[in-house]
């Protein structure tokens, strides 16, 4: 079906394989994440927190307006389809962007604006909806919050945990990232940083969250048909993001406290619109929230990493929505077709129809049963706005 598929479509697969050589060369957070985190953070520390990071990044491998030149060369009226034509149209759109991003970023409010442009800013029911997760109290701390394994147990831990899904994917340490651990899509890699101490729940967490989902996604994506579910859908973040952490609830390791690091993200994020700086977004985590200072520092620096980053706040907003979706007994596994969105399910059913998409190869393990016992969690997530 698939042979005939492409044969019938074949100005769409060849505007696809087009647009997939070029992509290639723009996964944002590889040239996001700065790559003196450890010294500034050391320095930042040492000022007091009185003087901002200076941070340095990578340098682009492309032209960017070359590539935006590219991108727009595609000739998408050999598209008969208007509904399909539209979809890489506003795909087209979306890569522009983050070549914009990737080119300013580390130029301040350049990059800032064209983050906005990509990500969006959170609002105001957004930060409503931070404010009432910061309401409730801490639950006691058991001893699997104790940060007691290094990320060369973590990398076994992971590889371990890899073993029920049918893909093999690399495992690579940097101290080159703002997160503990994230998935380079092009690379099949999971990045894990190298110098960060992990407690019992954070290796489920990530496992859950970052091979459940983003592994699991990155491969189905790539056995579509169509390079569009791998490289990504427009706007894909919120829904990505959302199943990952979904797949944690689901596997009933999501806590209060991770759901408050969630809400600080959607506070930080909002903070620069605000006009905050690095300093002045600490100091709102670190002296009115009264957060430690390496929660601070890490959240501080994921929003104000390139210049101003409001992806983070797209988590929380995420989770919601997969919640309600569940709940509403809606089909997951389309959701895990690829980098794809909840907002695009219509189309990715009509895509299977022609015989241009498949149904998933792999499927989260942990949406299969809800082994979430927190019933402070479920009175939350129903209640967020």
């Amino acid at each position: 079906m698939i042979e005939d598929a492409v044969e019938t479509y074949s100005d769409l697969f060849d505007i696809d394989q087009n647009l997939d050589r070029l992509v290639k060369n723009i996964e944002l957070l590889n040239y996001l994440n700065p790559l003196n985190i450890e010294q500034e953070k050391k320095n930042f520390f040492a000022c007091k927190y009185r003087f901002n990071p200076k941070f340095n990044y990578r340098k682009i491998k492309f032209n960017p307006y070359k590539m935006q030149r590219l991108f727009f060369s595609q000739r998408l009226e050999r598209i008969e389809d208007e509904e399909i034509r539209k979809l890489y149209q506003n795909i087209i759109y979306e890569y522009s962007g983050l070549i914009q991003c990737i080119e300013t970023i580390g130029k301040g409010k350049n990059f800032y604006y064209n983050s906005l442009k990509v990500f969006g800013t959170p609002k105001e029911r957004d930060v409503e909806n931070a404010r009432f997760i910061l309401h409730f109290e801490d639950e006691n701390n058991t001893n699997t919050a104790i940060n007691k394994h290094t990320a060369s147990d973590a990398e076994a831990y992971f590889i371990a945990f890899g073993k029920r899904y049918n893909f093999d994917f690399n495992i690579k340490k940097s101290t080159n990232i703002s997160a503990a651990a994230m998935v380079l899509n092009a690379s099949e890699t999971l990045l894990l940083k190298k110098n960060h101490m992990f407690s019992d729940n954070d290796l489920m967490v990530l496992a859950n969250h970052e091979i459940g989902v983003h592994m699991v996604t990155t491969f189905n994506g790539k056995s579509q048909p169509l390079k569009i579910f791998s490289n990504g859908y427009v706007n894909n973040t919120e829904t990505q993001e959302g199943l990952a952490v979904f797949s944690e609830y689901m596997s009933g390791c999501l806590t209060l406290k991770r759901m408050k690091e969630l809400a600080y993200r959607v506070i930080a994020a909002d903070s620069l619109i605000k006009g905050y700086d690095f300093k002045d977004t600490f100091d709102l985590l670190y002296s009115q929230y009264k957060l430690d200072r390496e929660a601070a520092w890490q959240i501080t620096l994921r929003v104000h990493r390139g210049g101003g980053f409001t992806k983070d706040y797209l988590y929380l907003t995420g989770l919601k929505k997969i919640y309600d979706y569940y709940y509403a007994n809606k089909d997951m596994n389309i959701l895990l077709t690829g980098k794809v969105t909840l907002e695009d399910t219509e189309s990715i059913i009509k895509l299977q129809q022609l015989g241009l998409a498949h149904k998933s190869k792999h499927i989260t393990d942990s949406f299969s049963e809800n082994l979430n016992t927190n019933t402070k969690l479920d009175f939350i997530l129903r209640n967020l706005k």
